[in-house]
């Protein structure tokens, strides 16, 4: 069903909203999909739908650590007699007794009697005897016992875990195949704009290239959606209607960019009126201030700024998380830490996410500071930038060294920060969401 009508806002979607409170009402609406069955060999990077439990112990059998020699770790002699080699992939039907060795290799089982494997550099090896120049052995030296690395029953992977090469490998260690993950979102880009015209195509006076497109593309599909339809629409609000009415009825998401201020051809934000309901259309933050977000009853719709650094800020700050929570990811946030300025910034009269490269410094402290001009027009200011830093607003300039928050995209520059991975997947000291 499409159709129009206010939304969650009192009543009232032209209200500025917090970025917090619009957030939530984000949230609240990015409803869960549903789980499929794809081949463990495809399932890289998707979300796990169901806890992942070991039918067995990890490993089922004792096994060796190390190449050498498996012996009774009790027995004093140094001399041993070789029974045999055991190799991975089988059993070797002997048993190892006071005055024997068997000859082992790193993962191999341990043959039934021996309680110790001596590592090879502290052998010295004949035919068919060894020399074991180790004074003491202990029982259990160098054996990965039964149930070490999983015990059975335990859990290994909790749903809406994201299955990254570990997680696909401990998968797999336990047998699963195929893996049942939550469905992608599929999701609909949209530039509008007389103005825009296709890379590759030459640009005509009054003209420039549509980038927000394919910024947008790259950022949804590092989030996980999968991109259904891609393209641009004209200002002409019969064939924008057409448009919107067929990408509401196949798309989970629909994101636009552009169309939604207060200008006389800016048709989106009419047109979500009529089509779908409009929970809010104005966000207290710089940029990305006239940010639309309206629902029908099968599809979430995000009419973002024409402007490409506000598309990008407020994909981060509302778009990334609401994919996250419909792919049930565990983390749906980037990790927000204390940083300190590296310079000073004037005052703002709403929250400003600025684009900034945050680093530790000789002391151990973050620093952020910001990649120069933040005209919300100034792509490449996201260049190389690693963290949004959230300004709050004052009348007062920020001082270099003043303390404020940061939203990490990326890892710090410098050495690991305790709580905070490589992959800046979550924070310790996690102050806040965006």
């Amino acid at each position: 069903m499409i159709g129009g009508k206010e939304g969650t806002t009192g009543g009232n979607p032209d209200r500025m909203l917090h970025p917090d409170e619009a957030r939530a009402i984000v949230l609240a609406s990015a409803r869960p999909l549903a789980a499929e069955l794809v081949p463990l060999r495809e399932a890289a990077w998707r979300v796990l739908a169901e806890d992942v439990y070991s039918p067995e112990p990890q490993p089922p059998f004792a096994a060796a650590t190390m190449d050498g020699f498996a012996v009774v770790a009790e027995d004093a002699s140094p001399w041993r007699e070789i029974l045999g080699d055991q190799t991975a992939g089988f059993v070797l039907p002997i048993e190892v007794s006071d005055g024997y060795a068997v000859r082992i290799t790193t993962g191999a089982p341990i043959p039934a009697g021996a309680n110790a494997v001596v590592k090879v550099e502290e052998t010295e090896a004949a035919d068919d005897h060894v020399i074991i120049h180790q004074e003491q052995v202990a029982p259990g030296e160098n054996i990965r016992q039964i149930g070490s690395d999983l015990a059975k029953g335990e859990l290994v992977l909790p749903a809406g875990t994201t299955l990254g090469p570990a997680e696909l490998g401990l998968a797999a260690s336990v047998g699963l195949d195929p893996v049942a993950v939550v469905r992608r979102p599929r999701v609909s880009v949209m530039s509008t704009g007389d103005e825009l015209v296709d890379p590759g195509m030459p640009v005509g006076p009054g003209q420039i290239r549509d980038s927000n497109r394919f910024s947008l593309i790259a950022a949804l599909t590092q989030a996980g959606a999968e991109i259904i339809w891609a393209g641009r629409a004209p200002d002409r609000a019969p064939d924008l209607r057409a448009h919107l009415e067929h990408l509401l009825e196949t798309s989970d998401v629909v994101v636009t960019s552009g169309g939604v201020s207060m200008g006389e051809l800016d048709l989106v934000k009419p047109l979500l009126s009529e089509l779908a309901t409009v929970h809010f259309r104005r966000v207290f933050m710089k940029p990305g201030k006239p940010l639309n977000f309206a629902t029908t009853d099968r599809a979430i719709v995000f009419g973002l700024p024409g402007n490409p650094v506000s598309a990008l800020v407020s994909f981060e700050t509302f778009i990334r998380p609401a994919l996250r929570s419909m792919a049930g990811c565990i983390d749906i946030d980037r990790p927000r830490v204390p940083v300190h300025l590296g310079a000073g910034t004037p005052p703002s009269d709403r929250i400003e996410m600025q684009r900034a490269v945050v680093s530790v410094d000789t002391d151990g402290r973050l620093i952020g500071t910001t990649t120069g001009s933040q005209a919300s027009s100034r792509l490449a200011s996201f260049r190389g930038a690693n963290a949004l830093l959230v300004i709050p607003p004052r009348e007062l300039a920020f001082e270099a060294g003043e303390m404020v928050e940061a939203m990490l995209l990326a890892p710090p520059l410098g050495p690991d920060i305790p709580g905070i991975d490589r992959e800046g997947r979550r924070a310790t000291h996690t102050v806040g969401r965006s």
